[in-house]
């Protein structure tokens, strides 16, 4: 559980990020699943920014509690997948 907690920690800067980008993609018209692609590839962005930087040592934190960072980006991009596709049903009902 505390794992699960901990991912959610990590995630929670993203959020809002995530809903602008499912609004601005919406309004633009794309698919769900361009949608999820696109933000899969954001993921695996975020991901190499990280390993690539000084950024990494913020991953210790994770690593430490068991988590390893094909674990944690994993769940991150599994919870935005799981918190944008009703979100995307929704406004591109109304768009």
């Amino acid at each position: 559980m505390q794992q699960l907690l901990s991912i959610l920690m990590f995630y929670r800067p993203f959020i809002i990020w995530s809903l602008i980008l499912n609004m601005l993609f919406s309004f633009i018209k794309l698919d769900i699943i361009v949608i999820l692609i696109v933000k899969l590839l954001l993921v695996l962005s975020l991901w190499h920014l990280l390993n690539e930087s000084r950024a990494k040592r913020k991953l210790n934190l994770y690593k430490n509690l068991g988590i390893t960072t094909l674990k944690l980006f994993s769940f991150i991009f599994i919870i935005d997948a799981v918190f944008s596709l009703p979100f995307l049903i929704i406004l591109q009902e109304f768009i």
